[in-house]
């Protein structure tokens, strides 16, 4: 027997059975007079493009997880889709099969979604950009100690004026555990914040991932606080900015917490520095910020005594950004310090002496796209200033702050700091934090940033 077909079933042409002598309901409603020729295509038509519309619009984005420490299926684990059409917004949410496998029906495949795998408690995520069809995500156990953590890269970015002293502190944190883990406890990273210090923003961010915000927990020490954050394996960034009273001088003391190979202090030329220990510290110049100096130690122990003190006024400054110095308005002179920034003189290194600071230059250029985007150059006019005007008068800074880096590294530094921003955006603007005209202004200001940065890296 010939079954019919799909296409004469929707057109009303497929050969249906019925009994002997009874009339199919096509022909009864004809002779009740209710049902016209016209009948077929004015019914089927529509429902044929809404089938069509359905089909095109309806995806299924499919996905397999992994536990990277053992390498097998990550099996039960929860997946969740988030949209970020308008901000994040929960989708849906499933959970792996026995072989850590999911899927997601998408109901707006033109926008882009975040996958997000929880394992034993900790997140992990993978981007899925429209179009997307299958993303495969890699999560790992979880350990309240491992062994192969080590701290890369210690960064003190300070500037001073109005009676305030801002300060951004970044630090880098590997992860080579072997198999890796991820270590995860209420004391996971320790660092000392100064007397009276007043934490304007705290972030952390694993490689490759959006930095979010991590109010960091005092503890019983004063001054010691702790980033209760998972240090998944590979790299984790730490960065809080903080600012405290200011007369014009200030002592500081990092007190390190764990072994590092170089411990850098970047601040204006116009802000005289003092080691409390003579020898600690050698003055080099950064890549960037233009008019900066960067005072370092070198194998720093923990517990080591790295006090220094800081007298005077400067703001770092984006390249070519009018009123460097002291944040008064006037520019401070290159001869500010007395310093020979020749090759081999006060500031530069011979040219064939290796330079310590080229191992942190993603570091520092990634820390000073931080300074301006988080509001730590701000201090001079923080009453005066909103959310909306700090990101509009930023984004323009961010991008002359990479413009010294090679065209790959530029391109993923900046789209970095300014999906930070939009991130942190979204943010204060869901905590209203900010008013709507606010959000409108800067959501504008950094949405064109972005497309034009997006517009760069595409492949040509």
């Amino acid at each position: 027997m010939n079954l019919p077909t799909l296409t004469q079933v929707m057109w009303g042409r497929a050969p249906l059975r019925r009994r002997s002598g009874q009339a199919s309901p096509v022909q009864a409603e004809r002779k009740l007079g209710r049902l016209g020729p016209e009948h077929r295509s004015s019914t089927f038509i529509p429902f044929l493009l809404l089938l069509l519309a359905s089909f095109a619009s309806a995806q299924t984005l499919t996905g397999t997880v992994k536990n990277g420490t053992t390498n097998k299926p990550a099996g039960g684990d929860e997946v969740v889709l988030i949209k970020l059409a308008q901000g994040m917004e929960e989708a849906a949410r499933t959970k792996t099969d026995v072989q850590g496998n999911f899927s997601f029906k998408l109901d707006d495949a033109a926008s882009p979604h975040l996958i997000r795998a929880i394992h034993q408690g900790v997140t992990y995520h993978r981007m899925a950009p429209p179009g997307s069809t299958s993303v495969d995500l890699q999560v790992y156990d979880v350990s309240k100690k491992v062994d192969g953590i080590n701290v890369t890269a210690d960064l003190m970015y300070l500037q001073a004026g109005k009676g305030e002293l801002a300060i951004m502190r970044l630090f880098a944190v590997d992860n080579t555990s072997k198999p890796p883990q991820t270590q995860m406890n209420e004391h996971n990273f320790e660092f000392y914040l100064p007397s009276g210090a007043q934490i304007d923003s705290a972030q952390a961010q694993t490689s490759g991932g959006q930095a979010v915000n991590t109010a960091p927990v005092p503890e019983a020490e004063k001054g010691r606080y702790a980033f209760v954050f998972p240090l998944r394996p590979g790299t984790t960034q730490f960065q809080v900015t903080y600012h405290l009273p200011y007369e014009g001088k200030a002592n500081l003391d990092p007190k390190p917490l764990y072994p590092l190979e170089h411990f850098v202090v970047i601040l204006p030329q116009s802000i005289q520095f003092s080691s409390a220990q003579a020898g600690v510290y050698e003055e080099k110049q950064p890549p960037t910020p233009p008019g900066a100096v960067a005072e370092v130690a070198a194998k720093v122990k923990p517990g080591e005594d790295l006090a220094f003190a800081v007298s005077g006024n400067g703001m770092l400054q984006a390249e070519n950004s009018p009123n460097e110095g002291d944040g008064s308005g006037t520019v401070a002179p290159p001869q500010a310090r007395n310093r020979d920034t020749r090759p081999g003189g006060g500031l530069g290194p011979p040219i064939d002496a290796p330079d310590p600071l080229q191992k942190y230059r993603w570091y520092i250029l990634g820390g000073f796209a931080i300074v301006l985007a988080a509001g730590a150059v701000y201090i001079a006019g923080r009453s005066k200033h909103s959310s909306a005007d700090i990101a509009s008068d930023l984004a323009a800074p961010i991008a002359r702050a990479i413009a010294k880096a090679p065209s790959t590294g530029r391109s993923e530094l900046l789209l970095e700091a300014l999906k930070e921003e939009l991130f942190q955006l979204e943010v204060e603007h869901k905590q209203g934090r900010i008013s709507q005209p606010e959000y409108e202004k800067a959501k504008a200001a950094l949405d064109q940033t972005l497309e034009r940065a997006l517009a760069r890296s595409a492949p040509k």
